[in-house]
């Protein structure tokens, strides 16, 4: 591992250097847990090495780790937590439903208690199914659009950074190993930002493609007319329209971004800030669909739909039911976009001011902003953006590339990432000259979806070019 580069006087220093707890943690984790984590966005390869490898704790806009090194969080549980980690009025509702139990062999009354709540806040919400985790109920909007509509094929967007770990949808792109090629071939690619291609994978499948799925907004900001131009061609083609509101929802707008589009979704998936970083996803969407997976009706056939254990955990639905009334009680989307819009206009700043406006973009819709960076000749570059990861983090602030707010987050803490952000950019600049890995300790991360891992690229060719170099890596 190579020592970090001494910077330049005029250059704030980096405040945490420690990691010793970490390193002792990365030594071991590997060993006991597949992966290392149980997202793989949370991996040692998604971090620098001067990093995090756990979090110990955390309380409103800010985490520590097992060293004691405090951050800004900016990442917030992958978008999870919409209030703040350890938010009283949620952790209130939880504690009191603990005591009254999590379990039961009959469904819990808080369960239909939720459900009553979400259907007053989202249009269209006629049933409601709840689960742990976001690709349950992905899956099961797809399930549910092939039984409704009698076909099997389903269409979503090739820029989605993710909406299942399920076969239908992972084994479209480069994590294909154990994925039957039988079900690949049910799932259809098209472009978000050209609708037309989405048109023409009706004409090539005619009365085939049973759902349309995508996010109702694409992670880098699109015109808004594109997606609903995606449901207009979903509808002309016979197809259920999915909106996947997993990370929008309670962010873009409350409850999420379709309502704002003026959408009509025939099913709508939900999850992280609805719980405020508790277990908490659902399913909502139109009675004559949901119910081919109840025990009601019985002009079709069934459905087996969402049946888990732990879907209706009453302590998590507790969390929701609270969750909706502290976005009743305050303007919490208000302020969400009130601190992207201030973080938005600095960053702009800073990069023109240190001459990288070629080489770091950041993308700010009104709820998130997402950097792309790149290297002296303009080619997206991995290296870079772990030195800049490296250096936010360096100076207090969990940054993985992306900025997110959360309800309690202060003035302080975006000052805190202002100058953290200006002093990582005067790195940025040096590395565009001298080269990144005279600063970056540790090699850079490297893409999720990558066939080997080995691979340090995204592989945008199939068969990937680099396979043999990938094999011999690993």
């Amino acid at each position: 591992m190579n020592d970090i580069a001494p910077l330049p006087n005029h250059i704030p220093p980096r405040t945490i250097t420690r990691f010793d707890k970490s390193d002792a943690y990365r030594a071991q984790v590997h060993q006991a847990i597949a992966g290392g984590a149980h997202t793989y966005s949370k991996g040692d390869d998604q971090f620098p090495v001067r990093g995090p490898a756990a979090i110990a704790r955390g309380k409103g806009g800010r985490v520590w780790d097992p060293d004691g090194n405090e951050y800004v969080d900016c990442a917030l549980g992958l978008g999870s937590i919409s209030l703040g980690h350890a938010y009283e009025p949620v952790l209130d509702a939880v504690r009191a439903q603990l005591e009254l139990g999590v379990n039961f062999q009959r469904p819990a009354e808080v369960e239909l208690e939720l459900a009553h709540a979400l259907q007053a806040v989202i249009p269209g919400a006629e049933r409601v199914k709840f689960a742990k985790n976001g690709s349950t109920v992905t899956t099961a909007a797809v399930k549910l659009a092939r039984a409704f509509t009698e076909r099997d094929l389903v269409a979503f967007p090739l820029s989605s950074p993710f909406l299942s770990y399920d076969d239908w949808y992972i084994g479209r792109g480069k994590v294909t190993s154990g994925v039957p090629g039988s079900t690949t071939s049910m799932s259809l690619h098209y472009n978000a930002n050209k609708p037309e291609t989405l048109a023409a994978l009706f004409k090539q499948h005619p009365g085939k493609i049973a759902a349309v799925i995508t996010e109702p907004e694409e992670l880098l900001p699109t015109p808004d007319e594109n997606i609903r131009e995606i449901e207009r061609v979903a509808r002309s083609g016979g197809a259920l329209f999915i909106a996947d509101e997993m990370a929008t929802g309670f962010r873009s707008g409350f409850p999420g971004a379709f309502t704002r589009l003026g959408l009509s979704p025939d099913l709508v998936t939900w999850g992280k800030g609805a719980g405020n970083g508790f277990s908490l996803c659902a399913l909502t969407g139109r009675a004559d669909v949901m119910d081919l997976g109840g025990i009601k009706q019985v002009g079709r056939p069934r459905v087996f739909l969402i049946s888990t254990t732990h879907g209706g955990e009453s302590h998590a639905l507790a969390a929701g039911l609270a969750v909706i009334e502290e976005y009743r009680r305050h303007d919490v989307i208000g302020y969400h976009h009130k601190l992207v819009a201030r973080l938005a206009a600095s960053f702009k700043a800073t990069i023109e001011q240190h001459g990288l406006s070629g080489a770091i973009e950041a993308h700010a819709s009104r709820w998130r902003i997402v950097f792309i960076t790149r290297d002296e000749k303009g080619a997206v570059s991995f290296g870079l953006r772990t030195l800049l990861m490296q250096e936010m983090i360096g100076r207090g602030v969990l940054f993985q590339g992306l900025f997110l707010p959360c309800f309690t987050h202060t003035d302080g803490d975006m000052e805190q990432v202002e100058r953290a952000f200006d002093a990582s950019c005067q790195v940025y600049k040096l590395a565009l000259q001298h080269g990144y890995e005279r600063y970056l300790v540790g090699e850079p991360l490297r893409p999720v979806f990558r066939k080997y891992n080995g691979c340090r690229t995204s592989c945008p060719v199939d068969p990937c070019p680099h396979e043999r170099t990938c094999r011999t890596a690993s």
